[in-house]
């Protein structure tokens, strides 16, 4: 099992209640947290998308790049390239750049993205969200596959014998498909035979055991090896020195964030008694002290059937800087090593 962090690049970190960080030291302490998520011997860091005042990364691969050269062994991602709103070349383009600054270290995680401002920014129709997606991930995967690509489909002009460049250094760049609970979604990695990325932010985890079955039956029927068919698991987490000082660290900027973008979407306010039973043993946030967190992501790989990598979403809840590179030492020096024990990593 891979374990690594995703990152929204939230836009201010608030360090008390007197300071607020702006956003060129929000970027900079960001890299600080990549640079020592790799020190740390973590397997992995994302960078998310999203074209909202709160975050800062509408340009996922300028950061990873930036991430790379400060960087040796982490490997790094998107979670996710809102692949609908991007012409499928330049993305294509930006993460085999990324391969080759970082040396090979690259990786894409593909998905629809769970917010819409892309789509009107970019000009494009939010009736034909799963259309674009499907022809889009078309598009990439021919280019991804060949180096000269001939294709055509509705949303962008026809390529007729053309070449596109730079190529990865790695022989064929890692793509993995975001999903959140649309069945449809998982059949379509499994048949692909993709690696597969669940976002599980709320409910309980082992409710999606049958959607995950599903990937790993479609897979089977199309005849994809067992091995290809990965399986992470995308979590809202954060580790304290102790289980009670995580919770009460994580809820206030968790319960912000939550009311914030209910107001959005039409749902009620967070409450205490919602976000313990998220943080109780079968709930889906991975807040804890190391141990209780390493005991939480073994329930979560069982009641799953197995998963094969875990990544933590810390920095929505309006952490300090200093809290979350506690954090993400915790996560590499003593998480970690706990699933090691249990051969899991």
């Amino acid at each position: 099992m891979e374990i690594g962090i995703d990152s929204f690049a939230a836009a201010y970190v608030e360090q008390d209640e007197h300071t607020i960080t702006g956003s060129a030291d929000a970027l900079g302490r960001l890299l600080d947290r990549i640079e020592l998520a790799d020190k740390v011997g973590l397997d992995i860091f994302g960078i998310g998308e999203h074209h909202r005042k709160e975050f800062l990364d509408s340009a996922p691969a300028v950061i990873l790049a930036a991430a790379a050269a400060r960087t040796q062994n982490i490997r790094l991602t998107s979670a996710v390239t809102v692949l609908s709103a991007i012409d499928p070349v330049r993305a294509f383009q930006n993460f085999a750049t990324l391969d080759l600054i970082s040396r090979g270290r690259a990786e894409m995680v593909v998905g629809r993205g769970s917010f819409t401002e892309a789509f009107p920014l970019f000009g494009l129709n939010l009736q034909n969200y799963d259309e674009l997606f499907t022809e889009k991930l078309d598009l990439l995967l021919s280019i991804r596959d060949e180096e000269i690509v001939t294709w055509s489909g509705k949303f962008r002009a026809p390529l007729n014998a053309q070449a596109i460049y730079p190529r990865p250094l790695q022989p064929k760049l890692p793509v993995w498909l975001g999903v959140g609970g649309t069945p449809e979604s998982f059949v379509r990695a499994g048949t692909l035979g993709l690696p597969l990325m669940v976002a599980i932010i709320g409910g309980q985890t082992h409710r999606f055991r049958q959607l995950v079955d599903l990937y790993r039956e479609a897979g089977k029927r199309a005849g994809h090896l067992p091995g290809q068919l990965k399986v992470g698991l995308h979590s809202l987490g954060y580790v304290g020195n102790t289980t009670e000082e995580a919770v009460e660290e994580f809820y206030p900027g968790y319960a912000e964030t939550f009311t914030k973008i209910g107001r959005e979407r039409g749902w009620p306010p967070v409450t205490r008694q919602q976000f313990d039973a998220q943080a109780s043993p079968l709930g889906a946030l991975l807040v804890g002290g190391p141990e209780d967190v390493a005991e939480k992501i073994l329930r979560h790989s069982e009641a799953l059937g197995g998963i094969d990598r875990v990544t933590f979403q810390m920095d929505n809840a309006k952490l300090s800087h200093e809290k979350l590179m506690n954090a993400i030492t915790l996560l590499g020096t003593q998480v970690a090593p706990l699933l090691r024990k249990q051969r899991l990593i």
